[in-house]
């Protein structure tokens, strides 16, 4: 894996700082809602993506709004790249009727069918079939969409990824499977759960072809992303992308990480996408660090604005309950 510096792969001094703004906002999102959760103020369990926030930007940056993706347990990030609105994400994770789900879904569960978000999903690899089928609708419409499916390296040895592999190959279906692989399965160490730990080998017995990219270098991630879509579009079919990134955090927050030494976690932190990408900004578009620590300050603003939105709702209701369930009238 080689760094990739913007210039050298067509992004211009707007599309970087967008790039940037897309990784602020779920770190901004993220980090808000772990000091929520810290403060008891969020029910149930969330998973953040801090570390990993390269991946749904430089993924996410390549599609349009009719493209599809489905995302996990872990998927903020990939919510808000796409598009997702903060402040129905933000109340959802409260329990507020202005949620995305009316506040029944929680944090595992965010959709938006407005911007290709066909879900979030609890179940290891649970959204990868969900991700082909997208593939296969769209292969049918015949409007040249395309379909990802995000998933972690804990669903790699998953049969389900296995013959969605199979079939998206077999149909040449129009279907990006993006593994973000971050060293982990839950608690488990890749090297006590994978036989192979290198995920673009699967691609080869499936005639697919596979990169493996450093998943903190958002300009890498998007050449790749490029690359597998522009190939989806014209009907060559999918492609499988190995993103090597970093989960800073627990596998959900009030994880003590005894599995891991508190070294490898400061050496996680060292390869922080946001700083590399600040970086890249200042040296290749002299953009000036005042100009990005602005953009950091408008966007904690409109996060903080999603809380207190979110705070102002109403419960989700009981009493609501069959709302969406049954057909009017079917009771």
């Amino acid at each position: 894996m080689t760094a990739v510096r913007s210039q050298d792969v067509g992004v211009d001094r707007e599309l970087a700082i967008d790039l940037y703004r897309t990784m602020r906002r779920i770190r901004q999102f993220e980090t808000t809602a772990g000091e929520l959760f810290a403060a008891g103020e969020l029910p149930g369990f969330i998973h953040l993506s801090i570390g990993q926030e390269a991946v749904a930007a430089g993924v996410c940056a390549a599609l349009d709004d009719a493209d599809y993706i489905t995302t996990t347990h872990r998927g903020h990030g990939h919510c808000i790249a796409k598009g997702g609105r903060l402040r129905e994400m933000m109340a959802e994770l409260y329990g507020r009727e202005g949620g995305y789900a009316l506040g029944r879904s929680g944090s595992m569960h965010i959709a938006d069918n407005t911007v290709g978000i066909l879900g979030a999903n609890a179940i290891v690899g649970g959204g990868i079939p969900m991700a082909v089928g997208g593939g296969y609708a769209a292969q049918l419409a015949g409007r040249g969409q395309v379909s990802v499916a995000f998933f972690g390296d804990g669903a790699v040895a998953e049969g389900v990824l296995h013959e969605c592999l199979n079939l998206a190959e077999l149909w040449q279906l129009p279907v990006v499977f993006v593994c973000e692989h971050n060293g982990y399965a839950e608690m488990t160490p890749v090297s006590k759960h994978l036989a192979n730990a290198e995920v673009t080998d699967l691609a080869a017995a499936y005639g697919m072809p596979a990169e493996k990219v450093d998943g903190n270098d958002v300009a890498a991630v998007l050449t790749a992303a490029r690359a597998a879509t522009a190939r989806a579009r014209s009907g060559a079919g999918p492609t499988l992308i190995e993103a090597r990134t970093t989960r800073w955090r627990g596998h959900f927050e009030g994880d003590p990480q005894k599995y891991r030494a508190r070294e490898e976690i400061t050496a996680m932190t060292e390869r922080d996408p946001l700083t590399h990408w600040r970086d890249v900004l200042h040296a290749a578009h002299g953009v000036p660090p005042a100009e990005l620590d602005q953009v950091d300050a408008d966007i904690a603003d409109l996060v903080g604005a999603a809380v207190e939105a979110a705070r102002a709702m109403p419960l989700s209701d009981p009493g609501g309950l069959s709302r969406h369930v049954y057909p009017e009238g079917a009771r």
